[in-house]
């Protein structure tokens, strides 16, 4: 991998990561579209992947800092009122049930899934899929709107969080959004979509850096022979930060745009687009 195929992955990262479009299936349709000379089977392949989350995480880490700092508060039971405490305790339990599903599901069947991140065919379908669950993400936020209004986050249940990390969950397919399928989850529970965005972002940073601790110290006792040089030379380091700038600059981005467009359907440009690029995408490489 060259250095500037490094940066174009890690732009596509930061931007595919938040955005719900499917940062896994992208990483791994694209390189098979432009035709890079990249052995997707090779072991340093997925630990590539997972740096490039670990900056992501790290984004998302500074961008809710001050929340990070007050669920810390909260749990010691300092630094606000009561009903804070609460709140803030409240919200960690939602993150904590939210995240079980995926370390579950990951535990049991990482090893299942992984041939599927080589395979861009199974990808491209999969992101076809994606542009279905957000557009049915909607059509349900919609028929629920009607018999009542949206929710906010805190006043989610621990049952609701489950069902928001059982959603999140099917990410394990390349090709369907981390961030999409906990934003639709959260829609179906009767969240807003900012405050749908806001869960699904501070989920990802446990979830991000949970895959980061697996892999990286598979990526750093690579061989020089086998790319060790290359994946944990500058390269590989350059590559996660831009991805942390780019998924930070999405963030502020995405929790704006989701709150100037409640009213209308703001996920369905997305499954526009999952549609769109998953089907060209497929044909084009059936064809080749």
């Amino acid at each position: 991998m060259s250095f500037m195929q490094a940066i174009i992955a890690a732009v596509l990262q930061g931007i595919t990561e938040l955005f719900p479009v499917s940062s896994l299936g992208h990483a791994v349709i694209l390189p098979a579209l432009l035709h890079w000379h990249i052995d997707e089977h090779a072991p340093r392949f997925l630990p590539f992947i997972v740096v490039l989350h670990v900056g992501t995480a790290t984004a998302l880490l500074l961008y809710f800092w001050r929340t990070w700092l007050s669920l810390a508060r909260g749990l010691l039971g300092v630094g606000g009122t009561r009903r804070a405490v609460h709140e803030e305790r409240h919200l960690f339990l939602l993150l904590v049930i939210g995240t079980l599903p995926a370390v579950v599901i990951g535990f049991l069947f990482e090893r299942g899934v992984r041939d599927l991140f080589a395979s861009p065919i199974a990808a491209a379908g999969f992101l076809v899929a994606n542009g279905f669950l957000l557009f049915l993400g909607e059509r349900l936020r919609r028929r629920g709107s009607a018999s009542g209004e949206r929710r906010s986050l805190l006043e989610a249940r621990w049952r609701e969080a489950l069902l928001i990390g059982l959603f999140q969950s099917t990410a394990f397919l390349p090709g369907i959004s981390r961030s999409g399928a906990s934003m639709v989850g959260g829609l179906v529970v009767g969240l807003k979509h900012e405050d749908a965005a806001r869960f699904s972002f501070l989920l990802a940073t446990p979830v991000i850096a949970g895959a980061g601790i697996l892999e990286i110290p598979k990526l750093l006792r690579l061989p020089v022979g086998a790319g060790g040089a290359m994946f944990g030379g500058p390269i590989l380091w350059t590559a996660g930060i831009v991805a942390g700038v780019t998924a930070y600059v999405s963030t502020a981005f995405l929790l704006r745009y989701f709150r100037a467009y409640e009213k209308s359907a703001p996920l369905d440009p997305f499954a526009w687009y999952c549609w769109l690029f998953g089907a060209l995408a497929l044909l084009r490489l059936l064809i080749a």
